[in-house]
């Protein structure tokens, strides 16, 4: 795995997209404080800059050097938490522009898998995280059902095996700064 980690690393410091394995189902991701990487995703998916991307971090120190306001509710959500889960976040700092919602508010998640957890300390920044499908068509289970069409045109497929058991997207919940709690999927 550390050899994967480190080609994996490389793509990213490049600014290329990465096919890979997250703690839900497989994911495009990509530096999520790179413009220009994100925009490729956003061209290989298909989809509208409008519509934001989830992106991933290591823990919650690099959580609260990228989100500016914390609501404290969101360390009980992330503490309490037994299966994936994504917050959203208001005002998020230091993360490139097309990632940020309109609202300026950004999904952020702590993914509970090996590979994700010492790719992004390796890395030192949050990491892309969005379903490996062309904006609207179902999201692949497994790495067998992603398309050729997003195979061919992603610049690196991680090498490891997929060994996930349970393949669902994470739950979502919008925490706002004055207080309001929204679930968005569950």
């Amino acid at each position: 795995m550390t050899e994967e980690i480190q080609k994996t690393f490389d793509q990213l410091q490049l600014g290329n997209t990465i096919l890979y394995p997250t703690d839900t189902v497989w994911g495009l991701g990509c530096d999520a404080t790179n413009p220009e990487a994100v925009a490729k995703i956003y061209d290989l998916k298909k989809r509208e800059e409008s519509k934001a991307l989830i992106c991933l971090v290591s823990d919650i120190r690099m959580l609260e050097r990228f989100v500016e306001n914390i609501p404290e509710v969101a360390y009980d959500l992330i503490e309490a938490a037994d299966r994936p889960t994504t917050i959203i976040y208001d005002h998020p700092v230091g993360i490139a522009k097309n990632l940020v919602a309109a609202d300026n508010t950004l999904a952020i998640r702590i993914p509970d898998d090996e590979f994700c957890q010492k790719l992004i300390r390796k890395f030192k920044r949050p990491i892309v995280s969005t379903s490996a499908n062309i904006s609207g068509e179902p999201t692949p289970k497994h790495f067998d059902e992603i398309s050729d069409d997003i195979k061919n045109n992603v610049d690196y497929i991680v090498n490891i095996k997929d060994t996930k058991k349970t393949v669902k997207p994470s739950t979502i919940i919008q925490l706002r700064s004055n207080g309001e709690i929204k679930i968005i999927r569950s």
